[in-house]
């Protein structure tokens, strides 16, 4: 077999046709199940139209493999997540392209207690046995059931929460016609049950494969102005909105404003520790001045990680981290499995509302004046490796620090940088911070943009 592009830093994804279709994902659940021999696997899908066939491929594989399968139908990531430990299954794969674009798929794979696989040793295996394509099926074929632990996710979700500290908000929440809708439904109906005073606004709830509104990830530019619109409309305390498979979540305050995920990890760090005082936090390395500095006014250590949920999670378990979060807006809790989750973010925010008394705009807008970032800035590249190497040998003599731990950063005291390539895009990310001065940040950024662009 030709060799599978589809295995990336951290997960799988690929264009349909070439990179990924049936007999591709037959063949990975049938390496799988021939290098980790799981006895019973999780397998879930995004409402993508081509994600139910992959997912019965995958089936496929697994039961001529002899491998139990738990199909819990059209879900999220992170419902895959909860069942794969809830279920006590071996192995848990999502089917999804999170939010790729329309032409694409993938798959996220956990292991026992939901645990990332690691890349370069576990993933590095699969793609090799799979390379090869030729399995041996079992004497006995495994089963293939259908199963719903949607309510005892629901139930998990909401434990993140003290109910009795919310008071009445009004909160719009936008599903981007992905899988988030259902899993949101059941969520508001176990809130409902437990008389928490929250009422709610659904836009472009319904799942939809043809994606109506565009393909559904809120932290492109073009795609904010829909909840921002839709906010200021329905008088709203927040919004919040999901990318297709719904591990990440994104604010935009009672105005309409768009958060930045950079800030949404302060405050979300800055509760863990009030719950946990002294613990480790976990940030990524593209903004961190905001984070480090609320971490450790707080009394927590801070501990940075490569980018990606692989590397963050194993960080986690080995550093006894009660929450991380990357400026992306993936957002991962030690007891959820130390996982990330899209679900339990905007609960955590409209509790801390609730027991600040003061909205999601006054709570950022001090850290936002006092480390102004770029917003992630992409760029489609020929040769990453020569970009990194170009700035570097650029700007690298007037910087006071420098790291090669994930991408390059580079530290001139008044500003920094960060510029790394996608581990899941064939692009290159840039993200710029200063210290309160908002106008470096757009000189900067002009400057980067030449640099990058020439």
């Amino acid at each position: 077999m030709a060799p599978l592009t589809c295995f990336k830093s951290y997960d799988i994804r690929g264009k349909l046709g070439d990179e990924l279709n049936e007999a591709i994902a037959y063949d990975i659940a049938a390496a799988t199940a021939t290098i980790r021999k799981p006895k019973k696997v999780v397998l879930g899908a995004d409402c993508r139209a081509t994600s139910p066939v992959l997912k019965a491929a995958l089936a496929r594989g697994f039961t001529d493999m002899g491998v139990d399968v738990l199909d819990i139908g059209q879900c999220g990531t992170e419902e895959v997540y909860f069942a794969t430990t809830h279920l006590k299954a071996d192995l848990g794969i999502e089917v999804t392209a999170s939010h790729n674009p329309i032409d694409y798929n993938g798959m996220k794979i956990v292991g026992p207690g939901s645990r990332p696989l690691d890349p370069a040793t576990e993933m590095e295996a699969i793609r090799q046995c799979a390379e090869g394509g030729t399995f041996t099926p079992a004497v006995k074929k495994g089963s293939h059931i259908s199963c719903d632990p949607r309510q005892d996710y629901a139930e998990k979700i909401l434990s993140f929460v003290d109910i009795p500290n919310l008071v009445p908000l009004k909160i719009l929440v936008n599903a981007g016609n992905g899988t988030a809708g259902p899993a949101f439904d059941k969520i508001k109906a176990a809130l409902a049950a437990a008389n928490a005073p929250l009422t709610f606004i659904e836009i472009d709830h319904q799942p939809d494969a043809s994606f109506p509104n565009g393909i559904p990830n809120p932290l492109l530019p073009e795609n904010q102005p829909r909840t921002a619109e839709a906010v200021r409309t329905h008088g709203v305390d927040f919004g919040v909105a999901w990318d297709g498979d719904f591990d990440r979540c994104f604010f935009f305050d009672a105005n309409g404003a768009f958060i930045d995920g950079y800030y949404i990890v302060g405050l979300l760090a800055s509760q863990a520790l009030k719950a946990n005082p002294g613990a480790t936090i976990i940030h990524d390395p593209r903004l961190i001045w905001d984070t480090i500095e609320i971490i450790e006014q707080a009394g927590g250590t801070a501990l940075q990680s490569r980018v990606g949920h692989a590397f963050i999670k194993a960080l986690m378990r080995e550093s006894g981290a009660v929450y991380g979060g990357e400026v992306s807006a993936h957002h991962y809790f030690r007891d959820f499995m130390h996982c990330d989750s899209g679900m339990i973010p905007w609960l955590l925010i409209a509790e801390l509302l609730s027991t600040t008394g003061q909205p999601l705009a006054a709570l950022v807008q001090a850290r936002q004046a006092r480390f102004p970032a770029s917003g992630e800035q992409n760029f489609i590249l020929k040769n990453p490796a020569n970009a990194l190497k170009k700035i570097e040998t650029t700007l690298g003599a007037e910087a006071i620090s420098r790291s090669h731990a994930d991408g390059l950063s580079l530290d001139f005291g008044a500003w920094r940088l960060n510029l790394r390539p996608s581990g899941t895009e064939p692009l290159v990310r840039l993200n710029i911070e200063s210290r309160g001065d908002k106008a470096l940040v757009a000189t900067k950024l002009d400057l980067l943009k030449t640099l990058l662009t020439e």
